[in-house]
């Protein structure tokens, strides 16, 4: 019940400041596209977490403690906040304002990539038990290299991508996808300071990257 209220509560919170962030600036509630991304965003994370909490409360707890240890992961936290500030408050004034409104096909379509790469993160959280959000070596912690992990090494993280790039074009916001392109060079920051700590304390995991070459995307990078 404690672990319950825990992701309640975060998950409550984080869905009201999503919901000001994008509807504050539009000015209205009347904005389709954002409660298009509500929607898509919150009612899978949902059934993902009362799964998790069933299944593997564990993992769910993992998720939920999100407090990095490490001086520049810190920094990479609070960049990527800053991305999703000046992303969804662009995304409501283009609304409000009517700057660059996108095609209603592209928004579906960004929806739809959107519903995949929640797929893929779910998969994600299936193979790997031993995935937190703040980067660290668990006991007993071994290398996972089949699934996902046997295409790229960071298969979350290119989860993420495609999560985090599709949300500005479910708003229908062509200024706040300019804003959200900061993600793949924060994100790849953090991959090297993460597989930099992982080759000291993870045995095997230097052996990975020799088997796995891609971090983040087939045959690119």
């Amino acid at each position: 019940m404690k672990l319950f209220l825990q992701a309640l509560a975060k998950f409550v919170l984080g869905a009201a400041l999503v919901g000001i962030f994008v509807f504050l600036p539009a000015g209205t509630l009347s904005f389709f596209n954002g409660w298009l991304l509500m929607g898509i965003l919150f009612v899978p994370m949902f059934a993902a977490g009362l799964v998790m909490l069933v299944k593997n409360p564990d993992l769910l707890r993992k998720r939920l403690d999100a407090k990095e240890k490490q001086r520049e992961q810190n920094a990479v936290v609070k960049l990527s906040g800053l991305m999703f500030l000046g992303g969804f408050v662009v995304a409501g004034l283009d609304f409000r304002f009517g700057w660059y409104p996108l095609p209603r096909a592209v928004v579906c379509v960004a929806a739809a990539v959107f519903f995949i790469a929640y797929l893929l993160y779910a998969e994600v959280l299936r193979e790997n038990a031993y995935l937190s959000r703040t980067i660290e070596v668990q006991q007993g912690q071994t290398v996972v290299d089949t699934g996902l992990y046997g295409v790229v090494r960071h298969p979350m993280y290119a989860a993420t991508l495609l999560l985090f790039l599709s949300m500005p074009l479910v708003l229908g916001s062509l200024y706040a996808f300019v804003v959200f392109l900061a993600y793949p060079f924060i994100i790849s920051q953090r991959i090297k300071h993460e597989e930099a700590f992982l080759e000291r304390e993870l045995d095997g995991y230097r052996e990975y990257k020799q088997k796995v070459r891609y971090r983040l995307i087939p045959f690119l990078w």
